[in-house]
């Protein structure tokens, strides 16, 4: 909301001045410039590769916890006690390893994506740059501060494309 109130008043102040209906404005989502590159999409297909089986071995877990748990829950109070507590037992232990796998899943997924991030984010800002000068606009707003935008003020796809033209 505080966005959009800035935006309002810098947007007023803009219109107040003659020089506004000279002004090149445009739009720019940045996050989507960035996801939609071939460099994170090429990330994405390699990631999915790299964790992949690391992800299969959590579903696995989970579905054996899952069938351990509908037995107790359907068969419990007619099993030997001892047939339960073992079935408890490694319930509890599938549950342990699933956290403990998930959770080392989740931080080599964060360290993958913070090192992506690193290589695409110089390569983000100078496409960026190269758009905005050969453009020659006077003021380029974030996408999520603007409610709503004509197809022809958003430079998101130039930047894209000038992104994917990097080697």
């Amino acid at each position: 909301m505080r966005k959009l109130t800035q935006f309002v008043l810098v947007a007023a102040a803009l219109m107040a001045t003659p020089a506004f209906a000279e002004m090149k404005i445009a739009v720019l989502n940045y996050q989507m410039a960035l996801l939609e590159s071939d460099a994170a999409k090429k990330y994405a297909v390699d990631a999915e590769k790299k964790f992949g089986p690391q992800l299969n071995k959590l579903k696995t877990l989970e579905s054996d916890a899952k069938r351990i748990q509908d037995r107790l829950v359907k068969g419990g109070d007619k099993m030997q006690q001892a047939e339960r507590e073992r079935l408890e037992l490694e319930f509890k232990q599938k549950a342990r390893d699933f956290q403990f796998q998930s959770k080392e899943l989740n931080e080599a997924k964060a360290v993958a994506d913070r090192d992506m991030l690193k290589q695409l984010k110089p390569k983000l800002d100078k496409a960026v740059e190269e758009v905005l000068k050969q453009g020659s606009y006077d003021l380029v707003l974030e996408r999520g501060a603007v409610v709503d935008v004509k197809p022809q003020y958003d430079i998101t796809r130039q930047v894209i494309e000038r992104m994917n033209q990097q080697r």
